[in-house]
């Protein structure tokens, strides 16, 4: 999907910035009928202090090794401060050695106060970075636990990271993000515990359609990479064969089309109190007819 125009990080970094902060108005005028082709989206979500950046640090290598003509992006969300709105963007920090990879993009945002582990224009987000040519799309949520089912919509293939000593908090994971994901990755599977919580989640995971979920084991210098990497290769192409719709640009669209209209509620709500049933069909009904999918 690649294009030969060299990836130019500023004006992708100054887009970004207006679409995270763009009414619905906009990004409809400037993204809503985008035919850039869907890029391959991969979601990292785990509890905080797994290892989720430094596990896409070396997952980001491995896919990039040998494949000069591919350009893959990396959103990483932070949480936001409940006072100030603001965050830390300490995934930024923590990647910056990969940063200057030739066709890599990546950047922090802030979650914005949502409550699923990624922020609420996150779909306007992944659509920009594909009218840029993006061929991957690897997206860190924020880690808070069982909510983040949500990444589950908007992501090709979700990865599942579990550190060996998550102890309870797996037991919460079963019924909420386990169950959505597509890979499940034990990170520093150099520390005691790490081969047992990988045995213990091979036997609780059940199969999903006519797939096993396969449970790996990595650790922070790299080991481990290269397999989860074949993994997610071999997700994609079972996807391709399977379930070919998931990966095309209309099913997409239609996503993107009811998060809009999610927002344009929320914003008509808060900016009327007094709004009226007959404002709310009108805006709603505007919105289907300018995203409306053929």
């Amino acid at each position: 999907m690649s294009t030969d125009t060299p990836l130019n990080r500023r004006q992708i970094s100054r887009e970004l910035t207006r679409i995270a902060n763009a009414s619905v108005r906009d990004v409809l005028d400037t993204i809503g009928h985008s035919e850039a082709p869907a890029a391959f989206r991969i979601g990292i979500t785990g509890p905080p202090g797994g290892g989720k950046s430094t596990l896409i640090n070396a997952l980001v290598k491995d896919r990039l090794k040998n494949r000069s003509d591919t350009r893959l992006a990396v959103l990483a969300i932070d949480p936001s401060s409940p006072v100030s709105g603001g965050a830390i963007l300490g995934d930024r920090i923590r990647m910056d050695a990969i940063a200057d990879l030739p066709g890599l993009y990546l950047r922090s945002l802030s979650s914005r106060g949502a409550r699923n582990g990624l922020c609420d224009n996150i779909v306007d987000l992944l659509t920009l970075l594909e009218t840029h040519g993006f061929d991957e799309v690897v997206l860190e949520t924020v880690g808070v636990g069982q909510s983040e089912v949500a990444v589950h919509e908007v992501v090709d293939t979700l990865v599942v990271i579990v550190p060996p000593d998550a102890g309870d908090s797996v037991q919460t994971m079963k019924s909420g993000i386990l169950e959505m994901a597509d890979i499940v990755v034990v990170t520093k599977a150099d520390q005691p515990g790490a081969r047992r919580m990988a045995s213990d989640l091979a036997a609780v995971l059940r199969k999903r359609g006519d797939r096993d979920v396969p449970v790996l084991q990595t650790e922070a210098e790299g080991a481990g990479v290269a397999a989860l990497n074949q993994a997610i290769n071999d997700h994609r192409a079972w996807l391709a064969a399977n379930h070919p719709h998931a990966l095309t640009r209309e099913n997409r669209r239609r996503y993107h089309l009811q998060a809009l209209i999610e927002r344009q509620v929320q914003d008509a709500l808060k900016a009327k109190g007094d709004i009226t049933r007959g404002t709310l069909t009108a805006s709603y009904d505007r919105l289907l007819a300018a995203l409306r999918v053929k």
